[in-house]
């Protein structure tokens, strides 16, 4: 019904302190108008829309006293326009068909317990300078806050706990100072906060502990207005969403007074938090990605979410702005922070974790975390120098672990860590690792106790090499195919240990590095199916620890006839060890050959352990050091130390032609018996004076004297020596036949 009387035409401006007195209308006169039936004159129109409740619109005017419609049962659809209120409206438990303020002003809302029966809104610019209180509230459509203005510094600017709505939540655009409090809601559909604006920077910016959400929550950019932005925190503990949570775009500040008593029971409280969502369950994914900005902790501890976490992209600073994210040459180097940036302790990913290009500055926070897709950090910036940047205790995913190109400021902490098939931090950098309480430095890498299926590659990719400042720590490590560090450039001055892989077991490990390691190598009781290493890797900075290191071939077999090979691996294990004896490293090189087939060389190692190992003994022994060295040179070129027994069969021929020809050059000897009647024969003289236990009948036939006599007896020692050495030697080729 069409307005009537001198007012018709005019627009009020709801904003407007003081309205003309044209506008002027008793808030009672809504409900005694429609109640009447009588709008002749007044400034109510009354339509009905086909199939729904009529409709009573009041535009354009100012409502004096209280538009009271508590517990009353009301069929109509209200629908205000640029209307501006005295008092708050009073809806409670009002029974409405629906309700809508278009860009009004509204000094509050009172609605405790309203069931509406249709949509109700606060839309178009609409202004609440005071709290909208919607607790225990049914609305059977949708809530709608598009561009409205809800304005309650420091107090609750939405009280809407146990708000049950059955469609939608409509915030986009929205503009809040004060918190947003809407514990325990349950919504069937959506909520959308795209480009909504929420600030309550001494507290909660939006309070939605233990909300439901029957579709997606939306807290994204708006085409028109820009990112969502947050300054206070967003607090959704024990919150359930049915589809995807998503932060894309969006901007987190938390609040101006941080929090810093921290509380008995939570040990790891966030103090400067702008996510706390513990317990949260989603079924889709949770999207903090393309441009999304957080100055503090998102905190998602013991939460599901169904699908994956998306972070690529993201920014996370809790420097306050002043992480540069790149290697500094020059000036102060900002870390650790005191607080974490991601903390995602007990929380189960059952897609994965994309991370690439997030750059985060705070210790990222992964204990018992269980992820059954693929983590990727690709081209991530880690932060947190002399800290912790990324900590993963018993951390497991199903998949692969990727951080190639990685640029990492602190240590990387993963004991214990299962991954199902590879950790790839190719052409990655790991610099600044953290420090325990005793100052020690903490490992660049800690994978001790992992189980990793496939690969674990700290190698060269693209042309950038990997480099790590501290320690690889593996000890105990289980990886099931490949330990690849080929052009890796391991430690630095900050580290006594730059790979300590004790006990690890593996398939195949490759230490062509692409530089010297700087610092101690601990290799024992390692286990590799094939190794392949260079010279590079044994001139390591620091000793190599090799006791009982085991590996069953080299991955470049050394061919029969090589025996430049050998000799060169044998210079490089002595200094590797820093001249220090040691047996098990010959052992395994002599038993690695031996299985192969290569007895002469496994001979030629194992002559130089007995070499090295009289070498130590000489020195151990000050004043017999001497005649040790002398009973080496002697075992060596004779016998080589056993391991040539050869050898001795030539010194017994040469023996042989020696006695020969002294014997032949002097005067026949006489005989011991004279009843004896004997040829003399200085070919078997010498002959029989040489093997032991076979008699050739002239050893002792013949009476030598002076000098022959002394040759006599050494032929006899030298025989004894020599032929049990050929005999001992003949012994062991039959047993390795057989």
């Amino acid at each position: 019904m069409a307005e009537e009387g001198p007012v018709r035409g005019r627009i009020l401006d709801p904003r407007e302190e003081y309205p003309p007195t044209w506008a002027y209308m008793d808030a009672d006169e809504v409900v005694r108008e429609v109640l009447e039936r009588d709008t002749g004159g007044a400034v109510l129109r009354l339509r009905r829309r086909p199939t729904v409740a009529p409709v009573l619109t009041v535009s354009d005017r100012y409502l004096v006293g209280v538009l009271d419609l508590r517990a009353v049962e009301f069929p109509y659809m209200l629908e205000f326009v640029r209307c501006r209120f005295q008092h708050p409206p009073d809806l409670r438990q009002a029974r409405l068909a629906g309700c809508e303020f278009n860009d009004c002003w509204l000094p509050g809302l009172t609605a405790r317990n309203l069931n509406c029966d249709n949509d109700l809104s606060l839309i178009a610019g609409t202004t609440v300078a005071g709290m909208v209180d919607l607790t225990d509230a049914h609305i059977h459509g949708s809530f709608s806050l598009r561009d409205a203005r809800l304005n309650n510094p420091g107090k609750l600017a939405l009280h809407a706990d146990r708000l049950n709505v059955a469609g939608a939540l409509l915030a986009a655009r929205l503009r809040t100072n004060g918190e947003l409090r809407v514990a325990g809601l349950r919504s069937g559909g959506n909520i959308n906060f795209a480009g909504a604006s929420l600030n309550n920077p001494h507290g909660y910016s939006l309070n939605g502990n233990g909300l439901h959400v029957g579709g997606n929550l939306h807290m994204t950019a708006d085409p028109r207005t820009g990112r969502f932005t947050s300054v206070g925190r967003l607090f959704l503990p024990s919150a359930r969403i049915d589809s995807d949570f998503s932060l894309r775009g969006a901007r987190l500040q938390p609040p101006e007074e941080e929090v810093r008593q921290l509380p008995v029971q939570e040990p790891f409280f966030d103090a400067k938090a702008t996510l706390i969502a513990d317990r949260i369950q989603v079924s889709g994914n949770v999207d903090v990605d393309q441009g999304f900005e957080s100055l503090g902790t998102l905190r998602i501890v013991n939460a599901h979410v169904g699908g994956s976490v998306r972070l690529t992209g993201a920014l996370i600073d809790l420097s306050g702005g002043v992480e540069p994210f790149e290697e500094l040459v020059e000036g102060p180097r900002p870390g650790p922070y005191e607080d974490l940036a991601l903390h995602f302790d007990g929380t189960e990913i059952r897609g994965g974790i994309d991370g690439r290009d997030a750059r985060i500055a705070g210790q990222v926070r992964l204990v018992d975390v269980d992820v059954r897709g693929t983590v990727l950090l690709d081209r991530a910036i880690l932060s947190n120098r002399d800290g912790d940047a990324l900590e993963g205790r018993r951390f497991s995913t199903g998949g692969n672990l990727d951080g190639r190109n990685i640029l990492v400021f602190g240590s990387v902490l993963l004991p214990g860590a299962k991954v199902g098939a590879n950790v790839d931090f190719g052409g990655g950098r790991l610099l600044r690792p953290g420090h325990y309480r005793d100052g020690t430095r903490k490992p660049s890498i800690d994978l001790r106790v992992a189980t990793i299926g496939r690969d674990l590659i700290c190698a060269i990719r693209a042309r950038r090499a990997f480099s790590s400042h501290g320690e690889i720590r593996m000890r105990r490590a289980q990886i099931g195919r490949e330990t690849n560090f080929r052009g890796a450039e391991l430690g630095s001055d900050l580290a006594g240990t730059s790979l300590n892989a004790f006990g690890l077991v593996t398939q195949e490990l490759r230490l062509d590095v692409g530089l010297p390691p700087r610092g101690r190598v601990n290799l024992r009781h390692a286990r590799c199916a094939s190794l392949s290493d260079n010279a590079l890797f044994w001139d390591a900075g620091g000793r190599i620890e090799l006791d009982d290191f085991r590996y069953d071939a080299l991955a470049v077999p050394i061919d029969l006839e090589d025996d430049a090979t050998v000799r060169e691996r044998l210079r490089w294990l002595r200094p590797a060890m820093r001249n220090y004896y040691r047996p098990g490293p010959y052992d395994q090189f002599a038993a690695m050959l031996r299985a192969s087939g290569n007895e002469e060389h496994a001979a030629t190692v194992l002559i130089a352990k007995q070499r090295w190992r009289y070498v130590a003994l000489a020195e151990g022994y000050r004043v017999l050091g001497p005649m040790v060295r002398v009973w080496s040179w002697l075992q060596l070129w004779m016998v080589g130390y056993g391991y040539r027994p050869m050898r001795a069969l030539l010194w017994l021929v040469a023996c042989l032609i020696g006695g020969t020809v002294w014997f032949s050059l002097h005067p026949a000897p006489t005989e011991a018996n004279a009843d004896d009647h004997l040829v003399w024969s200085p070919l078997l003289y010498t002959l029989d004076n040489l093997i032991p236990i076979v008699d050739f009948g002239h050893k002792n036939r013949w009476l030598v004297t002076g000098a022959s006599q002394w040759i006599s007896a050494a032929l006899i020692a030298a025989g004894w020596v020599l032929a049990t050495t050929v005999a001992a030697g003949l012994t062991r080729m039959l047993r390795r036949n057989n």
